[in-house]
């Protein structure tokens, strides 16, 4: 059952697109290289971590796979004295070329509340905790210039690693929800293939659209799983206490559900 989540999640990070594609706000996109999944027997990843902690180890198994890059580094602590100030994701060798590529990996699951006018600040976490536009201004800004800070470009030269070599890359996959029954977004110049569901309130879900149909409230760790038909489905009003109670803790769950056998959505509930 394991191997068999770990495959759903490998497959869930390869097919989910990058949030902007080339260069945009001064950050150039990391171009995934093609991996070969059928010759790829990937090693088991800690389930008790953290989603983007598994999507970390996922990512590393596919480039470790891949024919285009070398990884040199990964999580690199970058320490001042005793304190760690921050980490560097990965230090790759593209073989081809022999350039050295640093890539921050980030991998997001983003509601879109069109009220706000600029789409790069439209994109929040469903419980409005997480901002794209932090977290991309923090990637450039910070986690960038910690390979050219003195501790930074220390521990790299202790790697035989030249900081002033070094291209710096984001590796920014997102899953993005656009609000129930909403008109086509635009996204410009954000990746409209990210969307891939809708995030809507208590009392849209408590309408008749939804009440033939079956429903599973994955775990975390399956958010990035595509919505397959061997779960443990729930009727609509077994669903709808189960919602109730993360929404009492301001717990916005991600949901599925099964309108057929072969027909699924994804949405989140959100409390606010």
């Amino acid at each position: 059952m394991q191997e068999d989540h770990l495959q759903q999640q490998i497959a869930g990070f390869l097919n989910t697109p990058a949030i902007w594609l080339n260069s945009q706000f001064g950050i150039r996109q990391f171009h995934f290289p093609q991996v070969d999944v059928l010759n790829f027997s990937p090693s088991p990843i800690p389930q008790k971590i953290r989603l983007g902690h598994q999507m970390e180890h996922v990512c590393k198994q596919l480039l470790d796979h891949s024919d285009t890059y070398e990884v040199l580094l990964y999580n690199l602590p970058i320490r001042e004295g005793k304190q760690t100030i921050g980490e560097i994701d990965f230090i790759l060798k593209e073989k081809a070329t022999q350039q050295l590529v640093h890539v921050e990996l980030t991998y997001k699951f983003y509601i879109i509340d069109p009220s706000i006018s600029e789409s790069i600040h439209q994109l929040m976490g469903p419980n409005r905790r997480d901002m794209f536009f932090t977290k991309m201004e923090k990637i450039k800004n910070a986690q960038f210039a910690l390979l050219h800070s003195l501790a930074g470009s220390s521990a790299l030269a202790q790697h035989d690693i030249n900081s002033n070599e070094i291209q710096h890359q984001a590796c920014y996959k997102a899953q993005l929800f656009e609000p129930y029954g909403s008109a086509p977004l635009h996204l410009r110049p954000l990746n409209p293939k990210c969307i891939v569901g809708y995030w809507l309130r208590m009392t849209d879900l408590q309408t008749d659209a939804f009440k033939n149909y079956q429903f599973y409230i994955p775990y975390k760790t399956q958010w990035v799983v595509a919505p397959h038909a061997e779960m443990e489905w729930t009727s609509h009003y077994e669903t709808l206490l189960e919602i109730n109670l993360r929404l009492i803790k301001q717990n916005a769950p991600m949901v599925w559900m099964k309108k057929s056998e072969t027909e699924f959505e994804k949405f989140f509930v959100v409390w606010w």
